[in-house]
């Protein structure tokens, strides 16, 4: 018995702490989705954990992100336990700060869908909870307290009013730009690949969509894999928000 517990020790893998040489935190922000698929399978495929900030967007299949139709999709996603924030439900950029706490906003969809709002604290609270209780009515369980705002465009009083109503502002690290949303002739995928590989550190939260409507070669369907696989080689481990020390809920 002796003998077998000495062996045991000697060729067992290298613990955790070992094994994993940094934690990257993927997320993927919604977008046209016609990338949703495979994401998730690339996702399932490797065993990784990401976290997702929906937007009620136009897609390829000619509904919403956050319609019923849906509902199947984030289901699972909810069953394979990924995270999930708020990423305002009409897409809704930040256009200026305003005296008073309020708020100078672009929705992209619905029905104030490209016009410019002049938003109280509240408004714009309301509209980061508006994507909580759709989903909640898809799957049946709340998002994670927090958000990104669209562009990642922040203001003091954006901030001001989503601490208030309990949502914290997630970014991307600078080598975590993805570039999906760049030309793909000015910037091809292998190179956007290469960069990830060689710049992301530990602790990087990186940033990419599900579906990119101007890009003409997708991005995900050509990187996804190999970022993940390559990563992985780096000795690299993945995790949702949640394991973030920054995003950790009080009780985690």
């Amino acid at each position: 018995m002796l003998g077998a517990i000495l062996l045991a020790a000697i060729f067992q893998p290298a613990d955790a702490a070992d094994a994993c040489k940094g934690t990257i935190y993927l997320t993927f922000d919604t977008g046209s989705q016609s990338q949703a698929e495979l994401i998730a399978d690339t996702l399932r495929k490797h065993g990784v954990k990401a976290t997702f900030f929906l937007a009620n967007e136009k897609t390829v299949r000619g509904d919403w992100s956050l319609d019923p139709s849906w509902s199947a999709y984030w289901k699972a996603r909810v069953a394979e336990g990924h995270a999930f924030g708020t990423h305002t439900f009409d897409h809704v950029y930040w256009r200026a700060d305003e005296a008073g706490g309020r708020i100078k906003v672009r929705p992209q969809f619905g029905a104030q869908g490209g016009t410019t709002q002049n938003w109280s604290a509240q408004q714009y609270c309301d509209e980061l909870r508006r994507v909580d209780t759709r989903f909640t009515q898809l799957t049946g369980r709340h998002i994670d307290p927090i958000f990104r705002a669209p562009g990642g465009h922040t203001s003091p009083n954006i901030l001001a009013a989503a601490k208030a109503c309990g949502y914290r502002h997630v970014g991307w690290a600078k080598a975590g730009f993805s570039g999906d949303e760049t030309s793909s002739e000015a910037y091809p995928n292998a190179l956007l690949l290469k960069r990830a590989l060689d710049k992301l550190r530990d602790g990087d939260i990186f940033m990419a969509h599900m579906g990119i409507w101007s890009r003409q070669d997708p991005w995900a369907p050509a990187n996804l894999d190999p970022l993940i696989t390559g990563l992985q080689q780096k000795g690299f481990c993945f995790a949702t928000l949640r394991d973030h020390p920054a995003y950790r809920l009080p009780t985690q």
